[in-house]
């Protein structure tokens, strides 16, 4: 069966890809960067790929005629004004595109929305169901409710919120009860929905086998890692304080923490279980999925991390085109530092920073910038990594996003999505000639206007001792801690 997969970055389709190959499908991705996808796949010459903006269909290439199965897997968490608009014109030019091959099944991903009064986000998936609709082939909607993995917003909030806060005063909406389903199960059900004849133009609800509300989840979770949690609720926070009180208590940004708490008023909980007679399965409990997802923690193998998104979601531009650090009107700060030490104890060293390792030198003030993000509404510091061992182009270290990982020529690329009066660029780079070896660290900040210019030379200070402190400490620095990934 050969499928199209939109969304093969997100991080529903960046697990789904090889359980599809696994199952001996013929997988081609709709992309907008095919250079994100060479470089973060290790499964990139076993598919094969389409370039193309959904908001733009003039740029989208043609799809294959014999397209047996489409998954739409784009979604967005924005709070833009037209993000509903936005998703609408995707799923639309999405089907113009599609309805000239010969797909007999579109399926995507939505959630469920069986409850009254819903949120912006949750109408708009369900108008994104109407607009697939419209197109020649049968349209298969999974509705899902909280979806539990590593890496998924919803399992790092709890996580975030248990395990840093022993006593917690949260607002009302975390008695809300919802149905969490395994990212496993997830992707069980799509792959068991393709081209099945039960299956063909229905909506199903799908869930684990548990009813909880966020509050019992949270204590459910801190049952599972020994911890004792106590959780006070406060009535009376309305839902622009309990966006702030989830955006500088977790990692997720404030645009997420919104449509996260104005989504949290519905009760996603299944109404009926016809998927069961369509693709009869047994799903795993919520401390079962919480137990899957430690386990790939432990192992350093989260294969996609909702951190990893763009922040805009699917609505944004091509951050790669950031890779070629510009040369002109800008200012650097440079390390050079010759080594001795065997250079792959120091790649091993750079290819870890941030995250729990940190940033080596001054660690204190990287926090103390990335709470000033955070105060003014910047992604912050808390973001941590995807995996302490890897680094892939698109994913999030910190307050930066990463641009190029090249290994085999010893470079790391990373750009700051911290709120500045300008761009920042952050390069390491082992250089070896005539047998000598340096390790390169440069800053680059393209400054917007004179305040820009005010802000690079007030922060040089600073740059002087962190920056050389920082390559020092990477070229020395021993790793014997034995920390546990999963906290």
């Amino acid at each position: 069966m050969k499928v199209l997969l939109a969304g093969a970055n997100g991080y529903i389709g960046t697990r789904l890809i090889p359980v599809l190959l696994e199952k001996g499908h013929n997988v081609v991705c709709l992309v907008r960067d095919k250079r994100r996808f060479h470089e973060q796949s290790d499964f990139s010459d076993r598919v094969s790929l389409i370039k193309g903006d959904l908001l733009r269909e003039k740029d989208i290439e043609d799809f294959p005629k014999d397209i047996d199965a489409a998954y739409y897997l784009v979604h967005s968490m924005s709070q833009a004004p037209d993000f509903a608009e936005l998703e609408a014109l995707s799923a639309h030019n999405f089907i113009q595109k599609l309805d000239k091959t010969n797909c007999k099944q579109v399926i995507f991903l939505s959630g469920i929305v069986n409850d009254s009064n819903l949120s912006k986000h949750l109408l708009s998936r369900k108008h994104v169901e109407d607009v697939l609709r419209e197109g020649k082939a049968p349209v298969t909607v999974l509705r899902a409710s909280i979806i539990i993995g590593s890496g998924s917003s919803s399992f790092e909030i709890i996580r975030d919120l248990t395990e840093k806060l022993p006593l917690m005063t949260v607002p009302k909406w975390v008695k809300t009860r919802c149905q969490p389903i395994g990212i496993r199960d997830v992707l069980g059900y799509l792959e068991g929905v393709a081209l099945n004849e039960q299956a063909m133009g229905k909506t199903f609800d799908i869930g684990g086998p548990d009813v909880l509300s966020f509050k019992e989840m949270m204590l459910r979770y801190a049952k599972v890692r020994g911890l004792k949690r106590h959780i006070v609720t406060i009535p009376f926070l309305s839902p622009k304080l309990s966006s702030y009180w989830l955006y500088f208590v977790t990692s997720v940004n404030y645009s997420l923490a919104n449509s996260l708490v104005e989504s949290m008023k519905n009760e996603t909980i299944m109404r009926d279980h016809a998927i069961d007679d369509a693709v009869p399965r047994n799903c795993l409990t919520y401390e079962e999925s919480l137990e899957l997802a430690f386990e790939k923690i432990e192992q350093n193998s989260i294969v996609s991390s909702w951190k990893d998104a763009l922040n805009g979601g699917y609505l944004k531009s091509e951050f790669m085109d950031q890779i070629k650090v510009p040369q002109n009107g800008t200012l650097e700060y440079k390390v050079k530092l010759p080594f001795e030490v065997d250079s792959e104890k120091v790649e091993k060293n750079i290819w870890a920073i941030g995250g729990d390792r940190g940033w080596y030198y001054w660690d204190w003030i990287w926090s103390i910038r990335g709470f000033l993000d955070k105060l003014f509404g910047g992604v912050g510091s808390r973001r941590g990594r995807t995996s302490g061992n890897n680094i892939e182009p698109g994913d999030v270290i910190d307050f930066w996003r990463v641009l190029l990982a090249d290994k085999l020529n010893k470079r790391l690329l990373l750009y700051a999505e911290m709120k500045l009066p300008g761009e920042a660029w952050l390069e390491f780079k082992i250089i070896e000639r005539k047998g000598k070896k340096f390790l390169s660290q440069i800053a680059t900040f393209r400054p917007n206007g004179l305040w820009g210019r005010a802000y690079w030379y007030m922060m040089w200070p600073f740059h002087l001792f962190i920056f050389n402190g920082m390559a020092k400490q990477i070229v020395q620095f021993e790793d014997t801690r034995n920390t546990n990934p999963g906290k």
